[in-house]
């Protein structure tokens, strides 16, 4: 069974006490700062790094938006996906938060035992596909010196395996793969669940909260009006920039409404991966026609 590893910063002992007993479990080892310093220098000495942060906002001295501004201007640190737990009643922090360039949850306190689960179950399941897709960037990279000299290229792919496969040599194709994986990642799986199967926001947000995401897609795909259907990877480098153009053959949806991440669905555990990958990862990403396709480029520093 996987161990995972979890660093909780809160001076607040019995929220303390109720995030130990919701994750009271032997997949979960807890380790706990009363602040931001000792966190701080428990991300430095450990000898094994952090899955995942559960982090309070508001703390005396360094407070949590200060702490995770921090964290995340350390390079090893920046993948560690933080929960953000908050009593404050106005948005502020989702935009302080989004702005350090994080992976970000965020979370009422207290909160109901199921969200903190649900919360944690998504973030460590991310945790778990970008470390895959890191092995696999590692063996890619070997060939770097030949994907520099890839000028155009068309992929096509049906399944989530193959979705994080393309993910792994996109991103290699690019001057900072593990920036760039973060949103192709989450457009080329977008392009599968939202886009050819038709699976909506409220729709995902309830097979979450049941731990039936993966299951309802590998069902949808084995079907005869989904199992056929592809999508398309267009990649074209030039001097100034790397373009990719994805497309899907689904009817398209409302994407003006998640290029930004809304203050109002920060609670929420999915919904905001289009808006982080236009943050975090793209110099300008663009959706055409009734948004099944989508463009995306990054600065191309290479030579």
């Amino acid at each position: 069974m996987k161990k995972w590893r979890l660093l909780v910063v809160d001076n607040d002992q019995p929220n303390l006490n109720f995030i130990a007993d919701i994750l009271d479990d032997p997949c979960f080892k807890l380790d706990i700062a009363h602040d931001a310093g000792r966190a701080l220098q428990m991300l430095e000495t450990s000898c094994s790094a952090y899955d995942l942060i559960i982090l309070d906002r508001i703390m005396p001295g360094m407070d949590g938006i200060e702490l995770l501004h921090k964290i995340k201007a350390e390079r090893r640190f920046r993948r560690i996906p933080v929960i953000l737990q908050t009593a404050a009643s106005v948005p502020q922090p989702a935009g302080e938060g989004s702005g350090a360039g994080v992976c970000c949850y965020y979370l009422d306190k207290p909160c109901a035992p199921a969200a903190l689960l649900a919360v944690v179950r998504d973030a460590l399941a991310n945790v778990e596909k970008w470390n895959k897709q890191n092995a696999t960037a590692q063996r890619t990279r070997q060939f770097s010196a030949a994907l520099g000299l890839l000028r155009q290229a068309e992929f096509r792919y049906a399944t989530l395996g193959e979705a994080d496969s393309l993910v792994c040599l996109l991103a290699a194709l690019c001057p900072d793969p593990e920036r760039a994986s973060i949103g192709l990642s989450e457009l080329l799986v977008n392009a599968i669940e939202h886009g050819n199967l038709g699976i909506g926001y409220a729709e995902k947000s309830r097979l979450n909260s049941q731990g039936r995401w993966l299951e309802e897609v590998e069902r949808r795909l084995a079907l005869p009006e989904y199992r056929d259907l592809c999508v398309t990877v267009g990649f074209r480098r030039t001097d100034r920039e790397i373009r990719f153009t994805i497309a899907d053959q689904g009817k398209g949806f409302a994407w003006q409404d998640y290029l930004k991440i809304d203050p109002a669905q920060v609670l929420a555990t999915n919904g905001r991966g289009i808006g982080l990958a236009k943050l975090l990862s793209f110099s300008s990403m663009e959706y055409q026609g009734c948004g099944n396709v989508v463009v995306a480029t990054v600065a191309n520093s290479r030579p």
